[in-house]
C-alpha cells in the first residue's frame, strides 16, 4: 500500500492512501501551483508582531480543515449512510475552501475588492489552473459540485461541516491559532466534540448528543477568548491597519503612476489596480510579493508610504488610545475629531497619521434554525432523543450571546503625546 503522510502540529499524523481515489486525489491537488501558493500566505497576517511564533501558514490550516472533515465524516458514517460522491465533494471543498484568499489575511481583499470566496469558485472552474484539471481528470462534475458546497448552494450536513457555528474551519483554526501563538486560550477537546456528532435527520442538520455539551461550552468560550486576546489584539489591528493603509496609498500613487514595482504588471500591481489576474500572477500573489514591495517602497520618494512602509518591517507601529470605555458614540466621533485637528494643525495627514477602529464579533448567536443563510443554531439531541436548540441546553449561552466589541483610535508615534493631551478630557 503506497501511503503519504504529513506531519501536523495539530492533527499529528495526516495520512493518504494513495491506492484509494479520493486520497490520491487530495494529494494531488495539495501538490498544485495555486494550493502550495498557500504555504507564503500567513493564518494570522500581522499577528506574529504581537505572537512571535504565529507564522503559521494557509496552507496548513486548509490541511487542518480537510483532516477535521474527515473526521467528522467518519464520525458520521457510523450511523448514518453518507454516499462516496457527496463525502468526497465535501473533502475536497473543505481542502480549498480557502484557495483564494489573499495576503496579509483580510487586509488586502478589503483594499483591493477581490473577494477571496469569489476568487477561490474562479480558480477551481479557471480551465488554465492545475487544480481545476486535476479536479476534470478525476470527474468532469466535480468543480461544480465543490463551488455549490463552497457557495452555500448545497445544503443540510454538508453546508453545516464547512460553514457554520460548528465547522471544520472554526475547529480547526481555534486549535492552531492557539498552539502557533502560544496564546493558552483557544484549547478544548477537539477529540470528545467530534465523537458527540450526530445528524438531526428531520433537518439534515449536523448536531452533537447530550456527552458533548461540554465540548461545545469548552470550544464557544474558546472562541471567546481568542477574539478578545489574539484576533483582536491592539498590536495585530494596529498593524493590520498600517498594512490597509500603506496599500490605500500605493493604489492611489499607481493611479497617478507615481510608484515603482519590483517588476511591471506584476500580481500586486494588476491586483490593486482592479485588473484581473492570469493564474500565474495569481500562483505568485502573496505575502512575500507583497513584502518585497514594502521593502521597495521604504525609500519611496512619497514620505507617508515610506514611513508606513518602514514601520511594518521594523515594527514602529502606531501607539493605541482605548475608547471602548465610550459608550457615547458622539462621544467617540468627538474624540477622533478632536485628534485629526491636532494632526492636521501640525502639518501631518489625518487621513495616514491616524485611523479609528471598531471591531465587534458575537462568540454565539442565537440564529433562527429555518434562517436563508443556512446558519442555524448549534443543535443538541438531548438524553430523550429530542432536537433542541444549544441555547436552550447550556446556561453559558447569554455570555456569549453578547457582543464582544473594541473601539480604538490607533496613532501615529510621533503624534501620540500630543493627541492623547487633547483627548484626555474627553475619555
Amino acid at each position: 500500500m503506497a501511503e503519504k503522510i504529513i506531519r501536523d502540529p495539530v492533527h499529528d499524523v495526516i495520512a493518504f492512501r494513495l491506492d484509494q481515489p479520493t486520497d490520491a486525489l487530495l494529494f494531488q491537488l495539495i501538490g498544485s501551483a495555486e494550493f502550495q501558493r498557500l504555504r507564503r500566505i500567513r493564518q494570522l497576517g500581522m499577528a506574529s508582531l504581537a505572537y512571535p511564533g504565529a507564522d503559521h501558514s494557509r496552507y496548513s490550516h486548509s490541511l487542518g480543515v480537510m483532516e477535521t472533515t474527515r473526521r467528522m465524516l467518519a464520525q458520521l458514517k457510523r450511523a448514518f449512510p453518507i454516499s462516496h460522491m457527496d463525502e468526497e465533494t465535501c473533502v475536497v471543498a473543505a481542502l480549498l475552501h480557502d484557495l483564494g484568499h489573499g495576503p496579509f489575511s483580510h487586509v488586502f481583499e478589503r483594499v483591493t475588492g477581490i473577494h477571496h470566496e469569489r476568487l477561490s469558485h474562479r480558480v477551481i472552474f479557471d480551465a488554465h489552473s492545475e487544480v481545476h484539471r486535476i479536479l476534470i481528470k478525476h470527474d468532469k462534475l466535480l468543480p461544480e459540485r465543490v463551488v455549490n458546497v463552497l457557495s452555500g448552494q448545497t445544503k443540510g450536513i454538508f453546508a453545516d461541516i464547512l460553514s457554520s457555528q460548528l465547522d471544520a474551519d472554526r475547529l480547526d483554526y481555534l486549535l492552531r491559532d492557539n498552539l502557533m501563538t502560544g496564546a493558552q486560550y483557544g484549547s478544548y477537546d477537539l477529540n470528545w466534540l467530534i465523537h458527540s456528532l450526530t445528524i438531526d435527520p428531520a433537518g439534515d442538520r449536523l448536531a452533537v448528543t447530550f456527552k458533548g455539551i461540554s465540548a461545545v461550552e469548552a470550544y464557544l468560550t474558546a472562541r471567546f477568548h481568542m477574539y478578545r486576546n489574539v484576533y483582536f489584539h491592539k498590536v495585530v489591528r494596529a498593524a493590520e491597519g498600517m498594512v490597509k493603509l500603506a496599500l490605500q496609498r500605493a493604489r492611489r500613487l499607481a493611479a497617478q503612476d507615481r510608484l515603482d514595482w519590483p517588476r511591471a504588471e506584476d500580481g500586486v500591481h494588476k491586483a490593486l489596480l482592479g485588473r484581473r489576474l492570469s493564474m500565474r500572477e495569481f500562483a505568485d500573489l502573496d505575502d512575500v510579493s507583497v513584502l518585497h514591495c514594502f521593502k521597495l517602497w521604504t525609500d519611496a520618494s512619497d514620505p507617508v508610504l515610506a514611513n508606513l512602509c518602514r514601520g511594518l518591517l521594523y515594527r514602529k507601529l502606531y501607539k493605541t488610545i482605548d475608547l471602548s470605555r465610550c459608550n457615547d458614540i458622539d462621544c467617540v466621533q468627538k474624540i477622533v475629531t478632536v485628534a485629526e485637528d491636532v494632526v492636521r494643525q501640525g502639518g501631518g495627514e489625518p487621513a495616514y497619521d491616524l485611523f479609528y477602529d471598531e471591531i465587534a464579533n458575537t462568540p454565539y448567536e442565537k440564529y433562527d434554525p429555518s434562517s436563508a443563510d443556512g446558519k442555524g443554531e448549534i443543535l443538541v439531541q438531548d438524553v430523550d432523543g429530542r432536537i433542541k436548540g444549544f441555547a436552550t441546553i447550556s446556561p453559558i449561552v447569554e455570555a456569549l450571546n453578547q457582543q464582544l466589541m473594541f473601539r480604538r483610535l490607533h496613532v501615529a508615534a510621533n503624534w501620540k503625546d500630543r493627541v492623547m493631551k487633547a483627548v484626555s478630557p474627553l475619555l
